[in-house]
């Protein structure tokens, strides 16, 4: 596990191999369940993770139904900085939709790290920005794109997480029905062949 942590890492900023030790001496591997709620809306989430292994998704409740808002795959990231970093509660949760392994820190151990490595600081920055990039993005993809666009898109981002997935949470991420999503793959799959 110590050497995938420390490839994650390596993704997000430039450390020596000293500071990627210390980092991850201020760090603890969590292991969860498929199913399990990492982080539940109206809960504080007071750690950050990256995801060693597994897969998860990111959802709110909105007029009794659940809205997929990001889907997370080794390597990635997760940190809901509202909750985070003010300690309010959380708009949204987090689930496994397999069993998971998270490498987690939380505030105190991230204090704590930046005082002992300062170089470690920008770790933060580096973070915010790429999420920030992918919020954006996730944005741009339900106002520019049409539900095909969006689902082709996914599948080209992330092409194994029809894999890990049920369908009826990539049909809540990408804005439609279940049903709408299965004309969608039909019509796909109908395109190709006759291509």
């Amino acid at each position: 596990m110590k050497d995938i942590a420390r490839k994650i890492v390596q993704q997000y900023t430039e450390f020596n191999d000293e500071e990627i030790d210390a980092l991850l001496a201020f760090t603890t591997v969590e292991s969860f369940a498929k199913g399990d709620i990492v982080v539940a809306e109206g809960r504080i989430c007071n750690k950050c993770y990256f995801v060693l292994q597994g897969c998860l998704r990111q959802f709110r409740i909105v007029d009794g139904l659940e809205k997929t808002s990001a889907f997370y795959v080794e390597q990635d990231p997760i940190v809901l900085y509202s909750s985070y970093m003010s300690a309010q509660p959380s708009e949204t949760s987090i689930q496994c939709m397999e069993d998971t392994l998270l490498l987690s820190g939380t505030k105190a151990q991230e204090a704590e790290m930046h005082k002992a490595y300062p170089a470690t600081g920008h770790l933060i920055y580096n973070l915010l920005s790429a999420d920030y990039r992918k919020a954006e993005a996730y944005i741009h993809l339900l106002n520019a794109y049409n539900p095909e666009q969006r689902y082709q898109a996914l599948l080209q981002t992330k092409p194994g997480l029809l894999n890990r997935v049920p369908l009826v949470y990539i049909a809540s991420y990408i804005g439609v029905t279940p049903e709408s999503l299965s004309r969608i793959r039909k019509r796909i799959v109908d395109n190709t062949r006759k291509a």
